[in-house]
């Protein structure tokens, strides 16, 4: 019964590991799911980033070429001298200005920073001495392209190329074309990068030249981690980073534009990039939440299972500690009758050595009993303490100075053959307590009870006495009912008395 009931706990306790083990295999599931999906989203979002900063590249390598190309027709239009600008000159200066995209302007100024003319219909009598610009060409530089500005005439973000003029071979001006920062707008709306992300070019000093959508000023880019760590190592790529403009976390993809000084950018919105990936968290998330509670509904079931059998466990081992009581009483009320049994023997007028014999028959069988409520152990004894009280009470009861060496394994004999076994090794001993030892000698017994095979046992019971004629031996009462004994124990059994005496009994393991 206790087995049964361990087998109950067993089972919750397997049913719990087996909803742990479940559980913990969904959480390392959906981790390494949402861990692909996030990879997945970013690299998608990356790849995105990319394809756009091939089309700003493109886009921005057009506008370097068509800027330089419409500079140098205007210095060749301009003629020898620049200072006086006849009408065929002007007109083609516009028809030069007028393919330009996003409503470039061109301007055209003398040495002294006074504007000649331009195709700028709000231009004013401004000095531009100090920008970059001019006074770049004014040093000895043949070009620039000046980073992100704020216009003296409109008040908008534009960015110029300009190129030097010379006459005879001194510095006599500068033409300058001139384009509002809304140009990028067309290049973003045509790559599509969502919500929150941006396009742009730097130069390859780190000044910000043009972003989409606007940047709050000019801006020096250049300990940016983007030329600090990423462009000493590779010519294109992409990097995740906040925003030095407004402190945005994106993914940005940059890219060297082939034959000029300009890095070109794409840059797509972190969180709008990753939009599927917490859609997919969402989705994880909910599915946890429904194991989770389903894995506690079953736990609490188990929890209840387990209580519910802890209590019947208690009410069992209640019951089964007062039938081992009851078993142990009777027991001992069965041996305390056969003490009666025993007591009433004596008082027969029957022959002593009649009496003794069955005194000593009734001894074993008490043994037995002894053995039962003493050890609690009512389906099986120990064959060791069995035999070993057996003999100790004959002994006692003979008096006898013999020695007793055992020799026997720990084998477990179930109940019902115990009392066989118990009166067979009665008989035995008996008879060499009484006829193996002359008067004045000591003898000795030796007792071996051992596993021969897989399914036999043996008894030997042997003695050092003078031994028997087995011719002259005339079966008696005791030899009769060893034979019946064994034969009920299902063995058999021979007796040599050539060199003392030697019983030896096989009986078949239960």
């Amino acid at each position: 019964m206790a087995l049964r009931l361990h087998g109950h706990f067993t089972v919750a306790t397997a049913a719990g590991a087996i909803i742990i083990a479940m559980f913990t295999s969904l959480v390392i599931l959906l981790s390494l799911w949402l861990m692909i999906s996030y990879q997945d989203a970013v690299r998608r979002t990356e790849e995105r980033a990319v394809s756009a900063s091939k089309i700003v590249a493109t886009n921005v390598s057009w506008l370097d070429s068509l800027a330089r190309q419409s500079l140098q027709r205007i210095d060749e239009t301009l003629g020898p001298d620049i200072v006086t600008t006849a009408g065929d000159e002007v007109r083609n200066i516009n028809e030069t200005v007028a393919g330009l995209p996003g409503q470039g302007k061109a301007y055209v100024v003398d040495r002294s920073g006074r504007t000649l003319f331009s195709t700028d219909p709000m231009v004013k009598p401004i000095s531009i001495v100090d920008r970059p610009y001019f006074s770049e060409l004014a040093r000895g530089k043949d070009s620039y392209v000046s980073g992100l500005m704020v216009s003296r005439l409109s008040g908008k973000q534009i960015f110029t190329f300009s190129q030097r003029l010379e006459r005879k071979g001194q510095f006599a001006g500068a033409a300058v074309i001139s384009f509002d920062v809304d140009l990028m707008a067309p290049i973003l709306e045509a790559v599509d990068l969502g919500r929150n992300s941006t396009v742009s070019f730097v130069r390859a000093d780190g000044l910000l030249v043009a972003r989409y959508p606007l940047a709050e000023g000019p801006l020096d880019m250049s300990q940016y981690v983007l030329f600090t760590d990423y462009l000493p190592k590779a010519s294109e790529g992409t990097y995740e980073a906040i925003s030095p403009v407004d402190g945005a976390h994106r993914i940005v993809a940059y890219r060297k534009v082939e034959g000029t000084d300009f890095i070109a950018l794409a840059s797509a919105d972190y969180s709008t990039g990753i939009n599927d990936f917490r859609r997919n968290v969402f989705v994880a998330v909910s599915v946890m939440v429904l194991a989770a509670t389903g894995s506690l509904a079953a736990g609490s079931w188990i929890r209840h299972l387990r209580r519910r059998d802890s209590a019947q466990s208690q009410r069992l081992e209640i019951a089964l500690e007062e039938n081992r009581l009851l078993l142990r009483e009777i027991h001992h009320r069965v041996k305390n009758n056969l003490q009666s049994v025993q007591s009433v023997v004596r008082m027969q007028q029957l022959a002593p050595e009649v009496q003794k014999s069955l005194a000593d028959r009734i001894s074993a069988m008490i043994a037995v009993h002894e053995q039962i409520y003493r050890q609690d152990e009512f389906s099986q004894l120990c064959a060791r303490d069995l035999l070993k009280s057996v003999v100790d009470k004959l002994l006692q009861a003979f008096g006898s100075s013999v020695e007793v060496d055992f020799d026997v394994d720990d084998i477990a004999i179930s109940t019902d053959k115990a009392t066989p076994l118990a009166l067979v090794t009665n008989e035995i001993v008996t008879n060499c307590l009484k006829y193996a030892f002359p008067p004045g000698t000591r003898g000795r017994i030796s007792i071996s009870f051992k596993r021969v095979e897989n399914d036999l046992l043996r008894l030997v019971i042997s003695d050092n006495g003078s031994g028997f004629d087995e011719e002259a031996l005339t079966p008696g009462m005791g030899t009769r009912l060893i034979k019946g004994l064994v034969a009920q124990l299902r063995g058999t059994c021979q007796i040599d008395g050539r060199n003392g005496t030697v019983f030896v009994a096989e009986l078949p393991i239960d």
